[in-house]
């Protein structure tokens, strides 16, 4: 299926497209595992196809930290293997612990780097990271010591004081590499738990090809300046060169958080015994991390207030370096774009949220959605804090079954309605605002965005990236960002997001063009999963095409790579999409 975009021919591939043309786009899946070209053919399937499969990893595992360097180093880590796997690759390494790596030998910063399609693994490949090219090189899994550092191992959450080790994580996430000098620098890795993680290895490329970790030169990052972390998930490395970490705050209600019947709250213990026994202020968490200083000797946390409070799966800073796009992971969510006050300071800035319109049809191959800005308010770093002040001191002992300890839905509702002068309840008045202040917007930030009329129907909402570069020169003008599923708030039949559901298990990506000011007003399917199969024991989405698509990376010659965390693939996937043939 062809799309003409800005006088570009774009393929949208979709689960029927896959379906009738399996033998044109999807020929490399038949192609033995030692990926040579086709006797038919002098091309290799990254030069025929949209999408080819470019690695596999072993059960039980997603893949996450996509990351390339400026020399084409790609960096990508295996989540949560399976504890069962037993089978050893080249380099003697079983894949029972989160696994941080990078595909060596391979330069994908090169508009000729192409390659045939690895195959759908089996038997004792099943528990290996497989690649199309190259080959896939360990630089280290959580448990892992360099001469006693870190303390508790690779991965070990400790207590703010450093007194105890509460766990350590078998789940890497984010990546970001800073060079400090020739094929060597710093490795920022997510560790997304609660609370959460994130480590630093320096790290150095070798005359083999083979990434190490040199001097001993390993941390965890110290996050006791602002209370820890919750839930490290994917991010970006900023134009200045700062990681931003995630904080994925799944709290859709936060009146559950001192609620001790919560299903979930034993995360929130595990706060506090971080703490020392001190009750975490819930609005203290659900922010964008930045890392300054990132080389020197202690690395500094600074949580974002001002880019808003909600479910964060990563942001990207646009080449401007003021202008911010953030996803908002879960159900029901809501897509936000932040623009600071001045560049290359994330601490001041005007918060947006997006309020969309489905083109006129349910085919989600098809439909796209323009989008309009919903301001909700300016905020600073120094004035939110003051305000998540005001929720110190309150522990379980305060709940009660009903209310709540914290901003209520009718409170959010008030402040909505004295921002719009509109009544929104019915009740017959406009209520005045009972704060006096913008704290809604970037306290509660998807039910303040909601209220306001932004779209809070998108789901599983994942990894938003660009090329930078690519973004700054205008040759790849486009941002792109992956819905893990398109079920439940997108598929249900109400509100303004109403996509067929029948492949909506399996997800898809979305294509936006960057206008004047790197400003988004559209997106468009580029990629949609299927088909899906409920009745198959595994693979319930086409081993053929993409199953919940999580990070993504935007190559420098436009080419996007994909990165799955899927239960409907057994084994998950990593694929390499060209969007523009």
């Amino acid at each position: 299926m062809m799309n003409q975009n800005n006088g570009k021919a774009l393929f949208k591939v979709s689960a029927l497209a896959l379906a009738v043309a399996g033998t044109t786009l999807l020929a490399a899946c038949n192609n033995s595992d030692n990926n040579t070209t086709s006797d038919t053919t002098s091309t290799m399937d990254t030069d025929t196809q949209a999408l080819t499969r470019l690695a596999t990893v072993p059960l039980g595992a997603e893949i996450t930290g996509l990351f390339t360097t400026e020399e084409g180093d790609l960096f990508f880590n295996v989540q949560h293997p399976s504890s069962s796997n037993t089978v050893s690759d080249a380099d003697g390494k079983v894949f029972t612990a989160g696994t941080v790596g990078v595909i060596r030998d391979a330069d994908f910063s090169s508009a000729d780097l192409a390659f045939d399609a690895v195959e759908v693994p089996s038997g004792d490949d099943q528990q290996l990271v497989r690649t199309a090219v190259g080959s896939y090189n360990v630089i280290a899994q959580n448990g892992d010591q360099w001469a006693g550092a870190p303390t508790g191992s690779l991965g070990a959450i400790s207590t703010a004081d450093g007194s105890s080790v509460i766990k350590v994580s078998n789940d890497p996430d984010f990546n970001a590499f800073i060079s400090t000098g020739t094929n060597e620098g710093y490795l920022f890795t997510n560790w997304e738990d609660r609370p959460g993680g994130m480590s630093r290895l320096k790290i150095r490329k070798l005359d083999s090809g083979d990434w190490s970790v040199v001097d001993n030169d390993v941390m965890m990052v110290d996050f006791s300046s602002v209370d820890g972390t919750w839930v490290n998930c994917f991010g970006t490395l900023s134009p200045w060169m700062t990681p931003l970490t995630s904080e994925e705050l799944y709290f859709d209600d936060t009146s559950d958080w001192n609620n001790p019947g919560y299903t979930y709250i034993s995360d929130v213990e595990a706060l506090q015994t971080y703490l020392g026994g001190t009750y975490p202020n819930p609005y203290n968490y659900g922010f964008i991390v930045e890392i300054q200083d990132p080389t020197t000797a202690t690395p500094t946390p600074v949580k974002m207030r001002a880019m808003g409070r909600f479910s964060h799966e990563n942001s990207v800073v646009m080449p401007d370096k003021k202008t911010a796009y953030m996803s908002d992971d879960g159900t029901g969510t809501i897509f936000f774009k932040f623009v600071a006050d001045t560049a290359e300071d994330l601490s001041a800035g005007t918060l947006y949220a997006a309020k969309v319109t489905q083109d006129s049809t349910t085919d989600p191959t098809k439909a796209g959605f323009d989008i309009q800005w919903v301001e909700l308010g300016h905020g600073d770093n120094a004035t939110i804090n003051g305000w998540i002040a005001n929720y110190d001191g309150i522990d379980q002992g305060s709940y009660s079954a009903g209310s709540t300890s914290y901003i209520s839905d009718t409170e959010i509702n008030d402040w909505a309605e004295s921002k719009l002068q509109q009544d929104l309840d019915s009740s017959g008045s406009i209520a005045a605002n009972p704060f006096g202040d913008d704290r809604v917007a970037f306290l509660e930030t998807r039910k303040a965005a909601a209220a306001l009329g932004a779209t809070a129907e998108f789901r599983k909402m994942e990894g938003v990236n660009i090329n930078l570069a690519g973004a700054a020169d205008g040759s790849v003008p486009y941002a792109y960002m992956s819905m893990s599923e398109f079920n439940k708030t997108m598929s249900d039949g109400t509100g303004a997001i109403q996509l067929d559901p029948t492949n909506a298990d399996c997800g898809a990506v979305y294509q936006m063009a960057l206008g004047t000011n790197f400003n988004i007003t559209r997106m468009e399917p580029v990629l949609v999963g299927g088909p899906y199969d409920g009745t198959a024991t595994a693979n319930t989405c086409s081993v053929d095409n993409v199953a919940n698509p999580d990070n993504l990376l935007v190559l420098n010659d436009g080419r996007v790579v994909v990165g799955e965390d899927s239960g409907e693939h057994e084994n998950n996937m990593l694929w390499l999409l060209n969007p523009e043939l």
